[in-house]
């Protein structure tokens, strides 16, 4: 599975759960030389205008890092720099329900991706899902992506390894839904849900 397939995937998403969003691949940013792109940007329409910042990550990507402490500086240096740039605006706004951006960074319901967040879930579990940004409520997300098949409906799902719930718990592995590629990865892969001490990199 590619990162260009998830994309196409979270585009068709997008486009079905909001009427007129904004969907941008591959959206540069630039602050004094800290320089990136985000896989996918998305800006809901107004009054209720909120973003989503998507950072794909499918099996190359993962074969090529050195490890989960290289993908999460990449996805930090998203929140860090992407509203530093003045090409982009974050307006607050008192009256919006919920979050106004949303910080993703999304992995592919393969062997090998459940094998890599498996191994790093120490890391990935502590990223904090509460911040702000210049004022604006926001939130991050670690997720897999779950019902893929589902994407042109607007049912393409996050299914979080950041939040309350371990990716190694029972609680986790019920909410991964039956018959999924996630459901399949997870039983393909070379994991140890009993005990395994989730890696030795440090953040």
């Amino acid at each position: 599975m590619r990162e260009d397939e998830l994309a196409t995937a979270v585009v068709e998403h997008f486009e079905a759960a909001f009427d007129d969003a904004e969907i941008s691949l591959e959206e540069p940013y630039d602050h004094y030389g800290n320089r990136g792109a985000v896989d996918v940007y998305v800006r809901t329409a107004p009054p209720e205008r909120v973003s989503y910042l998507v950072e794909l990550k499918a099996d190359p990507a993962v074969r090529m890092a050195s490890g989960a402490n290289e993908i999460l500086r990449q996805y930090r240096r998203m929140e860090r720099y992407f509203y530093a740039d003045d090409a982009h605006d974050l307006r607050t706004r008192l009256a919006r329900d919920g979050p106004g951006v949303h910080l993703l960074l999304l992995f592919a319901p393969t062997r090998k991706c459940v094998e890599h967040v498996f191994e790093h879930r120490r890391l990935y579990g502590s990223v904090d899902p509460d911040l702000t940004i210049d004022g604006v409520d926001a939130e991050r997300k670690v997720a897999f992506l779950v019902n893929l098949d589902d994407a042109a409906s607007g049912g393409l799902g996050f299914l979080s390894v950041n939040g309350e719930v371990g990716v190694d718990s029972p609680a986790f592995l019920k909410a991964v839904p039956d018959g999924s590629q996630l459901a399949a990865a997870i039983r393909e892969a070379d994991i140890d849900l009993e005990g395994a001490d989730g890696g030795s990199e440090t953040s």
